[in-house]
């Protein structure tokens, strides 16, 4: 499903995102080499059985990553010009490896952009749920969003 226009979104909305993952050793340990977070708690399984966990935590910059990324097919896939930024992120229940997560997709607010005629700004809060039906991760999250009619007046520009 191609991303949604400006247009296509309410405040109140909601949307349920149909893909879901399941976080792995390999995706934790790859992602925090990778950004070289090399605390004992992502990649120690000997350190990590000492802390308040028991066992290693999923990197928590990697679970937004994850979260933002599944909502792209149904949010803003082909239509969006851009982020705008993050805020309120927070990750009241840690992540483990074999943990599957989805998410859900609020509309908090939109408007139209006064600097670009072409887009308008949506406001998004994501939810990343794990299997328990335990929230994860809940973020804020701003885009610049195409207008249906710029994408339409540049389709019969083009051809």
């Amino acid at each position: 499903m191609a991303g949604l226009y400006f247009e296509e979104f309410e405040p109140g909305q909601v949307i349920e995102h149909a893909n879901r993952r399941t976080v792995t050793e390999t995706d934790n340990v790859l992602f925090s080499t990778m950004t070289l977070n090399l605390a004992p708690l992502h990649l120690d399984e000997e350190y990590s059985r000492n802390t308040i966990y028991g066992q290693r935590l999923v990197n928590s910059m990697f679970i937004l990553g994850l979260i933002a990324g599944i909502t792209v097919p149904e949010t803003t896939q082909g239509t969006t010009l851009g982020n705008l930024g993050f805020n309120e992120i927070k990750f009241p229940k840690p992540v483990f490896h074999g943990d599957t997560i989805h998410v859900r997709t609020e509309i908090v607010d939109k408007r139209e952009s006064k600097s670009r005629d072409d887009s308008g700004i949506v406001t998004f809060r994501h939810l990343g749920i794990n299997q328990r039906d335990e929230v994860i991760c809940t973020a804020v999250r701003v885009g610049l969003m195409l207008k249906r009619s710029a994408a339409t007046e540049a389709a019969t520009a083009a051809s």
